[in-house]
């Protein structure tokens, strides 16, 4: 008979009634890990598809509008003085994959280039900008946590190429009062180099000032539109 422990529970049998010494004893055999297909260049099957080129049924402007932003081929491209668009759904602990590209004509320097975000329950930036030959200030450049966290390195390709990020966020806990009681934490991946490992978010995104926190559940994903036309592409979605 094969018994339902969690490796845990094992430790405590060991501390209670002495040394195990047979191997089968700290075999575990359920549950059974759910089998997921993950096709190349696709979203696994478990995944929620958030945009794979067909339309924007996910999403929509802050304000409630529909979408006003381009679709090209299999992407979406921000329309300048449009707005932020944001997910319909909301979401607390996720692995979120998506694929940006600065346009390809760039206008100034630094932070006018390529830039936007991802907003992550619509409070916390991962930036999005052309870093690859342009400077900025480090905790602003691509990857950055905005205003919070450098990343480990710069890994951005060339202008006209895609790049990818691959976020697993650990969302933020808050007491019936309104008091964080644990901090949110945040892997990034950017075209599958670590540059953001389980980094500590402080609060909330701010351009002027320092971090807020204020009480919140699950919250949607925010695009930014910064003025600046960024594609995006084959965006999905798991919650953890």
């Amino acid at each position: 008979m094969k018994i339902r422990l969690t490796f845990l529970g094992l430790i405590l049998i060991n501390g209670l009634y002495g040394q195990i010494t047979e191997p089968e004893a700290t075999e575990i055999w359920e549950p059974v890990p759910v089998k997921i297909e993950t096709p190349k260049d696709k979203a696994p099957s478990d995944a929620l598809v958030l945009f794979d080129g067909t339309d924007f049924a996910e999403w929509t402007h802050t304000d409630g509008r529909s979408v006003e932003w381009i679709q090209e081929g299999d992407a979406m491209v921000v329309k300048p003085g449009t707005g932020n668009i944001q997910t319909k759904r909301k979401f607390r602990n996720f692995q979120l994959h998506i694929e940006w590209r600065s346009p390809t004509v760039l206008e100034g320097e630094g932070q006018g280039r390529g830039n936007s975000g991802v907003f992550l329950q619509k409070r916390y930036e991962v930036q999005v900008l052309d870093s690859y030959s342009s400077t900025t200030y480090s905790n602003g450049q691509a990857g950055a946590i905005y205003k919070q966290s450098i990343p480990l390195v710069n890994a951005c390709r060339p202008v006209g190429e895609w790049n990818t990020y691959d976020i697993l966020y650990q969302a933020p806990i808050f007491n019936e009062d309104g008091i964080k009681v644990s901090p949110a934490y945040v892997t990034v991946l950017h075209n599958g180099v670590v540059i953001q490992n389980h980094t500590l978010i402080l609060g909330t995104t701010e351009y002027i000032g320092f971090p807020k926190n204020e009480a919140h559940g699950p919250d949607v994903i925010m695009l930014q539109d910064h003025s600046n036309p960024t594609a995006f592409r084959n965006i999905w979605i798991r919650e953890l």
